[in-house]
């Protein structure tokens, strides 16, 4: 008689489940003494870039801000191996495109170029979409491009001192243009008219363009413009140039004095242009960001094409950029409170 084979008992649902949850944490607890696999950030950074790199302008092409872009992500692009993809995003005094590039992935692939809204927008506006002091990762200041303070060729006005006593004569009555509420040319008139105690009219247009045509029309009394876009006027005749903005004299225009040398002791607006990415960026792909535009501002023709649109190239490390926004933030906060600036 064949000896009976007794099949294995299978195992009652109670004690499967609790051999599978035996097995579960005999592996998890395996899995905690093991070295944990590489974070894929340094792996990241190593690699990067693997491809192109998008720069985001939140102003429209043409001006300094986008001819900085362009000239710095050309010679950093080819540094780096990878080309630097210039994305135009103007509107809302730069709120869409910095809007744009809080919310993108903060892997390196997206950075921006900003000026003096980053310090002021925060004061300006009752509700942004995105916080400039939490959002961004600072990389490096780029450079400094000085407004000038200018008058039509026909104005009776031939220094600062003789624009301050105008003001003086007719408070209230000297208009000055500026390329809309809250913008570096704007503020730059404020500091002016709070500095030297006057009254001046705010006329603010919707960007430097057509503020040009009306000064050029002598529609307006004078204008704190940018000096990539005056300097064509003032050297064909057309706009007087009376006084620089930054603290030293211009390159551009090395025989106008600065506002404080001409009348106005310690005034200084000095409009600058940096780089941030998405705040959690890898710090050392910031740093390589940084290393690139760096070496690209120390390249000849760089230099050259700086002097053309009358910018100063800074350069700066993450953290000094970091300290001179916290800086600007306080100082604008400041005025724009006391001035009762708004922008909604």
């Amino acid at each position: 008689m064949a000896p009976s084979i007794t099949p294995p008992s299978r195992p009652s649902r109670r004690r499967a489940l609790a051999l599978a949850a035996g097995a579960v944490a005999t592996v998890a607890a395996a899995a905690f003494f093991l070295p944990a696999p590489a974070h894929a950030q340094p792996a990241d950074a190593a690699a990067w870039p693997a491809k192109p790199i998008r720069w985001v302008v939140p102003f429209p092409p043409g001006g300094a801000m986008d001819v900085i872009a362009r000239t710095l992500g050309e010679r950093a692009g080819r540094a780096l191996g990878q080309p630097f993809v210039i994305e135009n995003r103007p509107g809302a005094g730069g709120n869409i495109g910095a809007d744009a590039v809080a919310k993108s992935p903060a892997d390196g692939y997206t950075i921006m170029i900003t000026s003096i809204g980053m310090a002021t927008n925060k004061a300006l506006y009752a509700k942004l979409s995105y916080d400039p002091a939490k959002d961004f990762a600072p990389i490096s200041l780029l450079a400094v491009v000085p407004n000038v303070l200018v008058v039509n060729a026909n104005s009776p006005d031939k220094t600062v001192a003789d624009v301050i006593a105008h003001a003086k004569r007719e408070p209230g009555k000297l208009t000055y243009a500026s390329a809309g509420n809250g913008t570096s040319i704007h503020l730059a008139g404020e500091v002016f008219a709070s500095m030297a105690g006057l009254n001046l009219l705010h006329v603010p247009y919707k960007g430097s363009g057509p503020a040009v045509t009306d000064m050029l029309g002598g529609q307006v009394d004078l204008m704190f413009d940018s000096i990539t876009s005056a300097a064509p006027h003032i050297q064909s005749g057309k706009l007087r140039a009376l006084g620089v903005t930054s603290a030293r004299r211009s390159a551009t225009l090395p025989n106008v004095p600065t506002i404080a040398e001409a009348g106005v002791p310690g005034y200084e607006v000095s409009p600058w242009f940096a780089v941030f990415a998405p705040a959690g960026t890898p710090a050392p792909i910031v740093q390589k960001i940084n290393a690139a535009l760096l070496d690209a501002m120390k390249q000849p023709d760089t230099q050259a094409r700086f002097d053309a649109i009358g910018a100063q190239p800074i350069g700066s490390t993450p953290a000094e950029l970091a300290a001179h926004v916290d800086k600007e933030m306080a100082r604008w906060g400041k005025l724009i409170k006391e001035r009762n600036i708004r922008m909604d």
